[in-house]
This record gives C-alpha cells, sequence and structure tokens, in this order.
C-alpha cells in the first residue's frame, strides 16, 4: 500500500466494509454553495443533507473529494511551490454520517484505519479534543491513546461551523510526529506552528445548531463530516516529510524536468512544483467546464495557468510546456478521475492556446516591468498605477508582476493599483452612453460594475444554487419584490441559458431560501456577460442576497439541445450535398422546432431533401459523442469549423465537434456557445417538414428532432390510413390514387372553363347582348361563378367574334366582382380600355384598375353594381363615338 492510488482506495475500501456508501467526487464547480468559488472540502457536496434541505439513499458515505483553493477566502496559490504543503489542488478522504452513528463510531473507525489499515505505528500520533468535549476525551483514552498525547484546544481551531447560523461542533484531529529532526512542539505547545507535528485527519462532530449570535441548541440527529488530505497522509506513508515528495506529485515533476531538460531537484525546483500543482488544478477545472476568461472561476484558472506558465519561462522554456504534461497526469489519476481522460484533448488546446497567447503578453508585460524597475533595490515598492498600466493595457495580471518582482525584494504598492482600477471604472461609468433602450441598459451596466459577469453553469448542470445580487422592476433596481411582481433577476451564477446566437433563453424557477418562489419566463442576456431572468414573483418576497436553488425546465431545455445539435448536422449535410456555397443565415432554436436560413439559389428537390434527412438520421443513430475543444476563432476556421451566424466571439470560442464520416474525420465541426446533447443519439430523430424562400438566395428550412419529428411521423401515418381507407385502397397506394384523382379534377376544371367561354360567346339567350352603340359594336354580360382568370380568355375569344368592337363582362365570384374590358384596335386611338374599367371599378366597390389600351381589368366587393358597371361602360361608348 504504498502508492497514492493504493492509499486512496484503501480509504474507500475500508469504509465500504464499514456499511457506507462509496460516492463520487463531485465537481469542482459546486452546484449547492454559491457562496464557494470552488469546491474546498469533502462536505460541500452534502451540505444540503447536513442541513436537512436534501434527502439522499444512504445514511453513511466515503468520498475521495477533489478540491481546488485558489480564489475567494481560501487561497493558497501564492504559497505554493514555496512550502511543503500548500496547494491549489488537492484530494480531500472523508467519511460522513448523516444521523447515523456518532463519537463512539467515528473515532474508533478512523484510529482502527490509521493503525491497522494503514499500519502507522501508535506511538508516532496524538490527538486534539475541543477542551470541554470530555465525550470524544474518553472515547479517545478508552481505545488506547496515552491522556498526555490528548490535547485539549480551547480555540475555534477546534469547532467547526458551517456559517454564523446552521450546523456547527467540536473538533478532534490526528497529528503524526515526523520525528526530532524536524523542528516543532505538538498541537498546544509554544512550538506547536513548527512542522514536527503534522495534522492528517479531521473529525467533526456536527452536534448542535448555531440558532443565533447566542443561541446553540442540540441537534436531534448529530452527524460526522470528517476530512483527510490524501498528499498528506500518502508522505506520512511513503516516510516523507513534504508532500512534492509523493509518488504522485514526483511523476509529474520529474515528467516537467524531463520535457524542459531542467533538473528536478536544482536551481528551479520551485518552479517543477509550482507546474506539478498547477496542472493539476488546471486539468481538473477544465475537465470541469471552465475555460480560462477574465471573469470568475475562469479569471482563477487563468491565473493558475500563468503563474505555472511563468515559471516554465523562468526555467528558459520557448514552446509551451503545459499541455504536453496532460498525458503524464491522465496516467498519474486517470483512473480514479475518469473525466480527464474524456476531457484530454480539450484540456491538452486549452492549455497550448493559453500558452501560446501568453507568451506574448509575458514578453512584452517583462520588458516593460524591467523599464519601470531601472535602478530600484531591495525594499522599494512599485507605483500602484504602474502595475494598473501593466494589467490595463498591456494584459499584465497583478499577481504575475508581484511575482516577477518577489525575487528582487520590491512589492507593489496595492492601495494605489486599486485606487487605479477604481478611477477607471469610474470614467467607464460617466463615458458609456448605452444602446438601444438606453434608461434600461444604463441600469444594467452599472449593475455590471457592482457585480462583475455571470458565471454560467449550464453546460454540466440544469440545477444549482446562486445568490440573488440584483432585482430590476420597472427598469429599476430595487431591493426586493412582493408575489405578483414582474422582475428581471441577477444572480452570481447561472444554469439558465441566455438567448444568444439563434438558441432560446432557458426557462424555469427560482427558489430562494426565505421561500420566495419566481417562475422564470426567459432569459436574455445583457451587455454580452449578464444572465437576466425575467419572470414573476408568484409566492413570498424576493430580496437581494437571497440564496437561492435554480431549476431549468428539463424537458425544454433537452428538446432545445436536441433541435441545437440537430442545426450543425443539417448544415453539414447541405453543404455536403449542395455545395460549399451553402452557409447559415439564421437560426431559430425552440423547443418545439427550428428553422435554419442557408443561402442557396433554388428550392431543394423533394431527392435533395429526403438526401438530407437520411444523412443527418445516419449520424444520430450513430450516437457518436459529442466533444467541445477551446481555440482562438481564426485558429478555429482554418482548422475547417463553421462560425455561426450572428454570433460574437470573443479570444477564445467553444468548438464543438459530433458525427464521424467514413475516412473517421469529424462530420461536424462548428463555433457554438450554445447548449448541445451529449451524443448524437440524443437527438433521437429528425425530419424536415418546410422549406422556402425567405429572401433572394436565401432559403428556409423548417425541422422536427426527437418526440417532436416522432408525432409528426404518427400524424403523417395517421392521416395516410384515413386517406386509403376513404380511397378503398392500401396505403402505399395512396400517392398513385390521389394524382389520378388530381389528373381527374384538373380535367374537369378544364372542360368546365371551356362550356363557360362557350356560354359566354355563343350569343342567344346564353351569349351577351351584343347591341350598336353610336355605331360601335358592344358585347356585355354579367357572368355569375366564373372566376376572374377566365374573363380574359372570354374577352379575347369575343373581340374576335364581333371584328371591331368592345367587350365588357362582369362576374360575381367567392364574394368578389371582376369587370374586364376589350377593346379592338382599331378603336383604341378613341376608346382607351384603361379608362373604361377606371370608370367602372367604383361602381362595383373597388378602387383604381388598369391595363392597356386594347385590354384592362379591376375588381370590388358589391355584385349589386356588376350592371350598373356595364351600363356605364355603354353610356362613356355612347359620348366617344
Amino acid at each position: 500500500m504504498s502508492s497514492a492510488s493504493d492509499i486512496r482506495q484503501a480509504f474507500l475500501d475500508y469504509f465500504a466494509r464499514n456499511g457506507h456508501s462509496v460516492v463520487e467526487s463531485s465537481p469542482l464547480v459546486p452546484r449547492n454553495d454559491p457562496t464557494l468559488m470552488f469546491t474546498n472540502a469533502g462536505m460541500v457536496q452534502f451540505k444540503n443533507v447536513f442541513t436537512g434541505q436534501e434527502k439522499r439513499p444512504y445514511t453513511r458515505a466515503a468520498t475521495s473529494q477533489k478540491c481546488v483553493r485558489a480564489g475567494g477566502k481560501h487561497n493558497d496559490l501564492d504559497n505554493v511551490g514555496y512550502t511543503a504543503r500548500h496547494h491549489t489542488f488537492f484530494e480531500m478522504l472523508g467519511n460522513f454520517s448523516f444521523g447515523d452513528y456518532f463519537k463512539d463510531d467515528a473515532i474508533p473507525l478512523a484510529w482502527n484505519l490509521i493503525t491497522k489499515e494503514y499500519g502507522l505505528p501508535k506511538d508516532k500520533l496524538w490527538v486534539t479534543v475541543y477542551h470541554d468535549d470530555d465525550q470524544a476525551f474518553d472515547i479517545w483514552k478508552k481505545i488506547g491513546v496515552a491522556e498526555d498525547r490528548i490535547v485539549r484546544i480551547a480555540t475555534s481551531d477546534n469547532f467547526w461551523a458551517m456559517g454564523d447560523t446552521g450546523p456547527c461542533g467540536p473538533c478532534s484531529e490526528i497529528f503524526y510526529d515526523h520525528g526530532d529532526k524536524i523542528w516543532g512542539g505538538p498541537p498546544g505547545s509554544p512550538e506547536a506552528d513548527g512542522d514536527r507535528y503534522i495534522e492528517i485527519w479531521n473529525l467533526v462532530f456536527m452536534q448542535f445548531e448555531q440558532v443565533s449570535k447566542d443561541e446553540r441548541i442540540a441537534l436531534p440527529k448529530p452527524s460526522i463530516d470528517t476530512g483527510m488530505g490524501l498528499e498528506r497522509i500518502t508522505a506520512v506513508m511513503q516516510g516523507r516529510h513534504d508532500n512534492y515528495d509523493i509518488d504522485l506529485m514526483r511523476s509529474l515533476i520529474e515528467a516537467s524536468a524531463d520535457i524542459a531538460h531542467v533538473a528536478a531537484d536544482g536551481d528551479h525546483k520551485v518552479s517543477h512544483r509550482v507546474i506539478a500543482d498547477h496542472l493539476r488544478s488546471s486539468c481538473f477545472l477544465i475537465a470541469d467546464g471552465v475555460l480560462p476568461s477574465n471573469e470568475g472561476r475562469g479569471y482563477v484558472l487563468r491565473r493558475i495557468m500563468r503563474r505555472a506558465m511563468r515559471h516554465a519561462q523562468l526555467m528558459g522554456c520557448r514552446e509551451p510546456l503545459m499541455y504536453r504534461l496532460v498525458p503524464a497526469l491522465v496516467s498519474a489519476m486517470g483512473r480514479a478521475y475518469p473525466e480527464l481522460g474524456r476531457a484530454e484533448s480539450l484540456i491538452a488546446e486549452t492549455l497550448k492556446l493559453e500558452e501560446t497567447r501568453f507568451k506574448q503578453t509575458l514578453d512584452r508585460g517583462l520588458k516593460l516591468l524591467d523599464e519601470a524597475t531601472a535602478g530600484m533595490s531591495k525594499g522599494d515598492m512599485l507605483p500602484g498605477e504602474t502595475a494598473f498600466r501593466l494589467y490595463d493595457t498591456y494584459g499584465f495580471p497583478l499577481d504575475l508582476t508581484q511575482d516577477a518582482l518577489r525575487p528582487r525584494g520590491i512589492s507593489v504598492n496595492l492601495d494605489g493599483f486599486q485606487a487605479a482600477m477604481a478611477a477607471q471604472k469610474a470614467e467607464a461609468r460617466k463615458a458609456w452612453a448605452g444602446s438601444g433602450e438606453a434608461a434600461t441598459e444604463k441600469v444594467w451596466f452599472e449593475i455590471k460594475e457592482e457585480t462583475g459577469a455571470t458565471e454560467f453553469l449550464g453546460y454540466d448542470t440544469e440545477v444549482a444554487e446562486g445568490v440573488v445580487s440584483a432585482i430590476v422592476v420597472g427598469g429599476q433596481p430595487v431591493a426586493q419584490a412582493a408575489a405578483g411582481s414582474e422582475v428581471a433577476i441577477l444572480l452570481n451564477q447561472t444554469p439558465f441559458y441566455a438567448e444568444s446566437g439563434g438558441q432560446v433563453g432557458d426557462t424555469g424557477l427560482i427558489v430562494t431560501a426565505g421561500g420566495a418562489k419566481v417562475q422564470v419566463a426567459d432569459t436574455q442576456k445583457k451587455l454580452g456577460l449578464l444572465h437576466v431572468h425575467v419572470g414573476t414573483v408568484t409566492e413570498g418576497t424576493l430580496k437581494t442576497g437571497d440564496m437561492a436553488t435554480l431549476t431549468v425546465d428539463h424537458a425544454r431545455r433537452s428538446a432545445i439541445r436536441a433541435n441545437h445539435s440537430a442545426t450543425h448536422l443539417l448544415h453539414a449535410a447541405l453543404r455536403r450535398r449542395l455545395g460549399d456555397h451553402v452557409t447559415q443565415k439564421g437560426s431559430l432554436v425552440s423547443p418545439d422546432r427550428f428553422r435554419f436560413d442557408i443561402s442557396h439559389p433554388k428550392a431543394l428537390t423533394p431527392a435533395e431533401a429526403a438526401a438530407v434527412e437520411a444523412e443527418v438520421n445516419d449520424i444520430v443513430r450513430q450516437n457518436d459523442a459529442v466533444t467541445t475543444r477551446l481555440m482562438t476563432p481564426d485558429e478555429a476556421i482554418a482548422a475547417g469549423a463553421m462560425a455561426l451566424f450572428g454570433e460574437k466571439y470573443g479570444d477564445e470560442v467553444r468548438v464543438l465537434a459530433m458525427g464521424k464520416q467514413d475516412d473517421g474525420r469529424d462530420y461536424s465541426v462548428e463555433l457554438c456557445g450554445g447548449t448541445h446533447v451529449k451524443r448524437t443519439g440524443d437527438i433521437g430523430l429528425f425530419k424536415i417538414v418546410g422549406e422556402g424562400a425567405v429572401a433572394a438566395g436565401v432559403r428556409r428550412i423548417e425541422a422536427l428532432t426527437g418526440e417532436a419529428a416522432r408525432s409528426y411521423f404518427a400524424e403523417q401515418e395517421s392521416t395516410l390510413q384515413a386517406a386509403a381507407d376513404a380511397l378503398k385502397v392500401q396505403p402505399r397506394e395512396v400517392p398513385q390514387r390521389l394524382a389520378a384523382l388530381l389528373e381527374d379534377r384538373r380535367k374537369l376544371e378544364r372542360e368546365i372553363s371551356e362550356l363557360r367561354k362557350q356560354l359566354a360567346t355563343g350569343g342567344g339567350a346564353g351569349g351577351p347582348q351584343v347591341k350598336d352603340v353610336n355605331g360601335i359594336k358592344f358585347a356585355a354580360r354579367r357572368l355569375d361563378g366564373v372566376p376572374a382568370k377566365d374573363l380574359r380568355g372570354m374577352v379575347d375569344a369575343l373581340k374576335k367574334e364581333i371584328g371591331s368592337g368592345v367587350v365588357a363582362l362582369t362576374s360575381v365570384a367567392d364574394g368578389k366582382v371582376a369587370v374586364v374590358v376589350g377593346v379592338s384596335a382599331d378603336l383604341t386611338a378613341k376608346l382607351n380600355a384603361a379608362d373604361l374599367v377606371k370608370l367602372a371599378t367604383p361602381l362595383i366597390g373597388g378602387q383604381g384598375g388598369g391595363g392597356r389600351p386594347d385590354f384592362a381589368q379591376g375588381g370590388g366587393a358589391d355584385p349589386a353594381g356588376a350592371e350598373k358597371a356595364l351600363d356605364a361602360i355603354a353610356d362613356s361608348i355612347g359620348k366617344a363615338a
């Protein structure tokens, strides 16, 4: 049991044998504690279980929890590399009881593991208890620990609390004595700060609830929460005093030394340690969905990555180093944490991209820093304004400025830095003019200045907790909103996707710890950084500062994901079938269907649409995993990725790949910030239901996926069967039978049209009345039920029949009245058909009308004026003659 992996597994196996459920590590981004930057302890994922808000199917658990302490209250970043036990990333072994067992079992379980399973000598172990915890003292004494090795501690070091209120209780810590070769005294002694006695395990006895500052009551079901750092216990088990000397860390340090061609334990020992530690935190954060950015968690990740990259530069590395170490980490930890292997390509590309871009920033910043500090000596202080200019103008982070100056003993005036930062924000507020609805946008600009960007968690989860940071009602910020209020809410983090890139915003429910409920009807993006939840307070009073649980409408989000991923596959299929000229011109991705606009000069033929549909469904059936990578936009497009219409891209972009071609290459590769399925099979089924023109050279395709597509097919099948029953044929014969019926109908319509023409031109009682108007032949007739489109042919036929003269026909059909006039060529000099129609049209309730001198037509809606129109035309002919 010498390796870190063996020690981890032995811990989990031991507690599994003792009735504990082995629970997977939760992600590094907490889903249930928005006050934390990162998961920093094993109990974080069980927080709501301890408070009674959540029930699990087990009452005792054991975990190996991945943790990061590099931002917010828990920030060990600056110490990493210079001490024996500081890490940004570490693993916390823990066992937990949720109202099941308590001290009587927890203490023996810990002691037996340490002394029997791990075989540590009892004479090397010390324990501490809270000063008035006689129960714990007696249990330790009962299992064989000498009284002089049980130390009572009266400080908060041995009393744990979840917060100002909530569960709390005394602690009991186990220490290991590394021997008198190292300075330091046992816990509680004046030399306790030395490194000889090292805490390896902390047992928290959660037995009280802090109701208020002055009131504490006993919990009805006391619980257990323990934490033992894997790196620390491994160092003890492997006879090491330094965590960086254990096998797990040494494998990474030696990989760094091998690739950099710099000795592991020489002058650059600290740099190798920084790289090994920061490699772990960077890779695990990326695997859990955090990508480098200039805000929030992404900014902390960028700081970690860049600090390691700075140390690579100090060792003389001129080419990216970090990404080349990823296989060593996957080899060392991928078995325990398979997410590393699944995200290996994303991790490597992200590290390489960041290091390549950072090298330019670093070279420029160091040069400017050298110029700014020329002549400075140890103990001097760099002006804060200079440090801010390096940060703001040249992208050189403050912590790197401090790190670069540390070897020379030069510090930075932090007050001056913060003052320069505040001055810049004030100028930005003054200069900002707004856009669109300026008043509303101004509110969000001011809120953004206070809160920063929203942390979006929705790529990995549909449920998370957040803190209400702003409420806007009627365009104005408010401290609270009562039931019935229409609100726009901002939280520090959210799983709700805000509308962008054609994808509609999420809907769902927000419930605060104070009992308020908000039905979210939409999520909009403001200023490109804020995810604003628009909805109605349905219960209670919503207040800023409230802790809230956010739940995205799962069914709706799933349908949107399927539709969005289908647009990518449709895009690829269209380009393959129709040509590379096809590019996206717009889209709308909603839960019930999607539309996709493309550049294409003509309609898709039925055969083309069927081929595209079949190809997309082939890729869906592959059930291939959808992968995400991070690149610069230029690199992504150069690698064949398609950029989506209307999407705004930053320095880094998410590149989505899905499906496989016959040669193994990715089928679809696109830049996209939307939410997508995990595997293509999650799309279920794809069906094109509409295709048409929306502008010159632009076609719109409408399509369905999943259940909507299945329902569409079911409806089509039902309709087909009904048609087959009505026609008394088999369903497969319906198209042929319908075609025959349609041809029969068209034939009958042609015959009817011919009969009408004969009726109109045949004379006698059925034909037109031809009379002489001052020497001009005038053929006129009202024809009810004859479509207007048939009148022109009748006019032409009558003109031929009478030779020289005027023909006027009116028709009343489908509630509309038409008037058509024809004038023979020899009479157009004195009689204009267009003028005659304009005279007649008002009498049938219309306006205007027109045409040529020999033919014109008009329309109206008053059947009573049909005969009057003909009389008016006759009068006009008489006057002209």
